[in-house]
């Protein structure tokens, strides 16, 4: 599954295992979860509507984020990195990732080129960490 903003798969684990994989994963790639957002819950307290289990962890690598804002200062502005673990109605669960290239093309600088191509290593190796 590839859009122009991201990439990921479905995965051959329940979504609360899911989350542990790709949480433990990021971490192994230097990976912090700065925000871990609950839509499922968020929208069903704030609008009544139910839908399957949703969570966006907003992930940043401190060293690599440093880099990047030393950079371009206002680059903050497309950070953290996210990475959504969804289940279908089915059950089928889904790990993706944004592309940091889809973003941070947008800033003229070698820099940050050279810190995006890392980045999306690093998260080719969480979204490879979940075929557990």
């Amino acid at each position: 599954m590839t859009t122009i903003y991201g990439f990921g798969k479905t995965v051959p684990m329940d979504f609360e295992h899911a989350i542990d994989v790709v949480t433990a994963a990021l971490k192994k790639e230097g990976f912090g979860v700065l925000t871990d957002i609950d839509v499922q819950a968020t929208l069903k307290q704030k609008l009544g509507e139910d839908m399957p289990p949703y969570r966006i962890l907003g992930a940043c690598n401190p060293p690599l984020a440093h880099q990047a804002l030393t950079a371009e200062p206002s680059i903050g502005l497309l950070l953290p990195c996210n990475v959504v673990v969804r289940q279908e109605h089915d059950g089928t669960v889904h790990v993706e990732c944004m592309d940091p290239a889809a973003v941070l093309d947008l800033v003229d600088s070698s820099t940050v080129h050279d810190l995006v191509r890392e980045v999306r290593q690093r998260l080719d190796r969480v979204l490879a960490a979940t075929a557990i």
